[in-house]
């Protein structure tokens, strides 16, 4: 059955204008959003999630908590506008469930939740507009929201997603490229180069797996280096920031009642 889209035309550019091996557009925010611990927005392409991190805390039900861990606590909003469908999604529906579950298993093994015994970590996610790679943009932005929370992390985790046309492998997919072609998601630790998640909803063949699977780890360092440019140039504000204050905070008071 043919396409219904020009995934790859003979020029070697897709659809919306990259190369095979491209990946689109990133942009990070890392600033303050309400009382949240920690928190970020993370934009790739045209797919937008907004995370907020609350915590270490104590946990809301005693029954859940864990004598010598932290628990982690995914819970994931979709905007009704996030898509063209306009369609309402309750935080009970499956695909909700299963994509915070998946988020929940991705993390565990990465946050030290051994530091904070008999405590809850809160990961709220917010997706604002989806056009493919929505499990990826939730995992990266969840990266950098507990870091901005200070949460004791092994390793960054970044994601990317990634199919097959014909022979050809694609990274970084939008809605359109995910409803034609065989695709999956990987989520890796750059600095320790282990895989968190590999995860598929639909049939791969095994022979074209290796090739998808390799180039995402390496897509991976590139998001990785986005990533920490963000981290650091969020912690150089703060530190200029707190520079100011300490400088403003050195004043004789003596000095400021006579300018009075």
């Amino acid at each position: 059955m043919s396409s219904r889209i020009e995934i790859l035309n003979d020029g070697g550019f897709r659809s919306d204008g990259r190369k095979q091996y491209e990946l689109r557009d990133i942009t990070i925010d890392l600033s303050q959003q309400g009382s949240a611990d920690g928190s970020a927005i993370i934009t790739h392409g045209l797919t937008q999630v907004m995370v907020s991190v609350f915590g270490p805390r104590e946990a809301k039900m005693r029954s859940q908590t864990l004598h010598d861990r932290a628990v982690l606590n995914v819970e994931i909003n979709v905007a009704p506008f996030s898509t063209g469908e306009r369609r309402k999604r309750s935080r009970a529906d499956r695909r909700i469930l299963e994509l915070a579950a998946t988020i929940e298993s991705t993390f565990e093994p990465v946050v030290q939740t051994s530091l904070y015994p008999r405590s809850q970590i809160d990961i709220y996610v917010q997706v604002l507009q989806q056009d493919g790679g929505l499990l990826q943009s939730c995992i990266n932005a969840t990266t950098l929201a507990l870091v901005t929370a200070g949460v004791p992390l092994v390793d960054f985790v970044c994601a990317v997603s990634g199919g097959v046309h014909s022979t050809q492998p694609l990274l970084d997919l939008t809605t359109l490229e995910e409803s034609d072609l065989p695709n999956l998601t990987v989520a890796v630790m750059p600095r320790t180069r282990k895989v968190t998640l590999v995860t598929m909803e639909t049939r791969l063949h095994v022979d074209r797996f290796r090739d998808i699977f390799e180039l995402a780890c390496e897509a991976g360092q590139t998001i990785h280096k986005e990533m920490k440019r963000a981290v650091k140039g969020r912690t150089i504000a703060l530190v200029g920031a707190m520079d100011t204050g300490a400088k403003h905070s050195s004043v004789d008071p003596d000095v400021l009642m006579e300018d009075r």
